[in-house]
């Protein structure tokens, strides 16, 4: 089941608007009352629509509308500020209408306008809005890039409160990637900031996402103490969002416990919530989580009903990571109930996000990014170092690279000695092999003489005892004739 983040740019950019909405009154006065100057007109017109872009955000863009037809009653060279001002209010309105394409459009279109103007901190502000979008579609990489230009900015012009939110956003960017710790780290930061600010709302989104890590972390009771303290500022502000929020991830905890009644009983009031503000991603992710909870429950009519209904809405918004948890869930579901093909199909599509979310080129581009702020950091800090400091530094650094410079000699003079010796190896291999090629020559040589000799020999050996055999028979016969005339001589 999706755990229900709280980024503070989803809501809103700094300091709530939540407490001006009581002004509501007021403020539709001076826009309504044409002898107030347009300025203060538009002025309060923007804070009005700005209001609705968590819980009515069709109604925050017609507002915004309306601004942008105002802004043709100011001088000229104001124009540009307030329609990136109106833009901001469509753009973060879409994004709770979850349609991610458009509202990518209109904060784009900020950016160029800002950098027109030359307002660094604006520019900071609309980098937080695009983080959101590509967080909210699981573009996990590219929000990280955002946040942390943000965080740059925010950081060099001293602007506490985008420091908060940044940290805040970074905080669930290292949660999304599992890394709980830094999660953590983050979340802490914010808190303390938000603290010591006194913004209530940020207080709240803390709260709620610490609950998550430690959630993610199977520590229920740590997760339930924080959620509970998250749900009650959001009641107390009257924040739909943040209320929606408490309630799905009290059901994920329920639902860890197996105690899905319960856990059922929030989805059920947080998709209510979400569908009378048309918050079309909650809507989905609802769906999403009520379907797993169905499929617990042995409910896999249900189960495959709303998973089905999440798929398609996650599909049409761009939401990959709900897509994602839609594939498993039904893939889970179908093989459960003895439908392979099915649950083979959608198995393959989770694996599939599944990768283009967490791959080594994510990996690598994360790795780069934070390597990239933190050299960049580095830059901004020394260029405000004194000239002194700056030669020492120099002079460090000219140490360090002669010290790198003579081991990097070292080791190529060692390299050196080894590809001599090594040469002066192979040059002795070559010569043993002629060597034993010569001796294997003459072995033959020295094999045939002596077969040749064998042979001679042999003949001579054969020569020899012929003439034995000879002079055997030549003897005999003398000893006969001289018997035979000792006999004769007898007669």
């Amino acid at each position: 089941m999706k755990k229900f983040l709280l980024l503070i740019f989803l809501i809103t950019c700094y300091e709530s608007f939540l407490g001006q909405t009581k002004k509501l009154d007021s403020l539709n006065k001076v826009y309504h009352n044409k002898n107030e100057a347009d300025t203060n007109r538009l002025k309060a017109l923007y804070t009005i629509a700005w209001s609705y872009t968590g819980d009515d955000p069709d109604t925050a863009i017609v507002l915004a509308e309306e601004e942008l037809k105002l802004i043709n009653s100011i001088p000229q060279e104001k124009r540009k500020r307030w329609i990136a001002k109106a833009y901001s209010t469509i753009g973060n309105a879409l994004i709770n209408k979850g349609d991610y394409a458009n509202a990518l459009t209109y904060f784009f279109t900020m950016v160029k306008l800002y950098e027109e103007l030359k307002s660094i901190k604006s520019l900071a502000t609309c980098y937080g809005y695009i983080g959101t979008v590509y967080f909210n579609q699981s573009n996990y990489p590219k929000a990280l890039n955002y946040y942390l230009k943000n965080l740059k900015i925010a950081e060099e012009v001293g602007d506490k409160k985008g420091i908060e939110n940044c940290y805040n956003n970074l905080g669930n960017v290292y949660l999304n990637l599992a890394n709980y710790p830094k999660a953590l780290s983050y979340h802490f930061k914010a808190l303390q900031a938000y603290t010591a600010s006194g913004n209530q709302q940020g207080i709240a989104a803390c709260y709620i996402n610490i609950g998550i890590v430690y959630e993610k972390q199977v520590k229920n009771t740590q997760a339930i103490e924080y959620y509970l303290k998250g749900l009650e500022i959001m009641t107390a502000l009257g924040d739909k969002q943040g209320i929606v929020s408490c309630h799905i991830n009290m059901s994920n905890v329920y639902a860890d416990q197996l105690n899905y009644t319960t856990a059922l009983n929030y989805l059920i009031k947080a998709l209510a919530i979400k569908k009378e503000i048309e918050d079309e991603q909650g809507v989905g992710l609802c769906y999403g989580n009520m379907g797993s909870v169905y499929a617990k429950l042995g409910n896999y009519k249900l189960a495959i009903r709303y998973s089905d209904s999440c798929l398609k809405i996650s599909k049409k918004i761009g939401d990959i990571n709900e897509e994602l948890e839609a594939h498993e869930n039904l893939s889970e579901v179908y093989a459960t109930i003895g439908k392979y093909k099915k649950a083979y199909e959608h198995h393959v599509k989770f694996k599939q996000l599944t990768d283009s979310i967490f791959n080594e080129d994510n990996s690598k581009q994360l790795g780069d990014l934070k390597t990239q702020f933190e050299v960049e950091k580095k830059e901004a800090e020394l260029k405000i170092k004194s000239d002194a400091e700056q030669e020492k530094l120099k002079a460090i650094a000219a140490e360090e690279t002669k010290r790198q410079q003579v081991i990097i000699a070292s080791v190529a003079g060692v390299l050196l000695v080894v590809l001599v010796f090594s040469l002066f190896l192979y040059k002795r291999f070559k010569i043993a092999q002629k060597q034993k090629a010569v001796i294997e020559e003459q072995k033959v040589l020295v094999d045939k003489a002596y077969n040749e000799l064998h042979e001679k020999n042999k003949e001579v050996m054969d020569s020899i005892r012929y003439a034995k055999r000879i002079q055997t028979a030549l003897i005999t016969s003398e000893k006969y004739i001289e018997s035979s005339l000792n006999k004769l001589m007898k007669k």
